[in-house]
C-alpha cells in the first residue's frame, strides 16, 4: 500500500493490510518471514507542517534468523504498536548535514509519498534484539571442532594464552640467537 501525499491532503487513510511471506523485502538483514505480516492503523497529513505525515497503528509477524551463537534457527514474534512521523526529505548540501533534535524521531520520504511495506520492514528490524539468539542459554559453536555445543558435548579444550608477554618472548629468543 502506497501512502500518496496528494491523497492524504484530502483525507485520512486507514489501513488493514496483510503481507504474505516474501512480499516484504528483508534481503540483507538475515531475516526470513514465516507468517503473514498483519498491520492496521491510520495515516494522516498533519495540518500546517509542510507535508508531515503521522502513521499510527500496530503490527504482528513471526520471523526467523540464524542464531548469532550456534547458527540454528532463532524464531521471534514481533507484536508492537507504532506512532511514526514522516517529513519530506530536506534539500541538503552534500558538504554539511546537520540534524536537529526534533528530527531524530522523524523519518523522511521523497517524492509523492512512501510505501507501507517499507515502514513495516523498518519497524520489525528495530523491534528485534541486537543479538539474535535461539535461546538465552545458547552455548554456541566450539571454536576448535565446530560442533554445536547445544547438541553435543565436544571434548575440545580451549587454552587461553596470556599474550601480555608475547613481545618479550620474541625479544628473549633474538638475544639468545645473538649470543648475549
Amino acid at each position: 500500500m502506497f501512502f500518496s501525499i496528494q491523497e492524504l491532503e484530502v483525507r485520512k487513510i486507514p489501513f488493514n493490510e496483510s503481507f504474505e511471506p516474501g512480499k516484504v523485502d528483508f534481503s540483507g538483514s538475515g531475516l526470513r518471514q514465516t507468517s503473514a505480516l498483519t498491520s492496521s492503523g491510520i495515516a494522516r497529513l498533519l495540518e500546517d507542517t509542510g507535508g508531515e505525515v503521522r502513521v499510527t497503528g500496530s503490527l504482528r509477524v513471526e520471523v526467523e534468523a540464524d542464531c548469532d551463537r550456534c547458527l540454528a534457527v532463532a524464531r521471534f514474534l514481533v507484536e508492537q504498536d507504532f506512532d511514526l512521523f514522516y517529513s519530506p526529505a530536506p534539500e541538503v548540501d552534500a558538504d554539511e548535514i546537520e540534524i536537529h533534535d526534533s528530527e531524530t524521531e522523524m523519518s523522511f520520504y521523497q517524492g509523492e509519498g512512501f510505501d507501507l511495506a517499507e515502514v513495516m520492514r523498518d519497524q520489525i528490524l528495530l523491534a528485534l534484539p541486537m543479538q539474535r539468539i535461539c535461546r538465552e542459554d545458547c552455548r554456541g559453536i566450539c571454536p576448535l571442532c565446530g560442533a554445536n555445543r547445544n547438541e553435543t558435548a565436544c571434548r575440545c579444550e580451549v587454552k587461553t594464552a596470556d599474550d601480555r608477554w608475547g613481545a618479550l618472548k620474541g625479544f628473549h629468543a633474538s638475544r639468545e640467537a645473538k649470543g648475549s
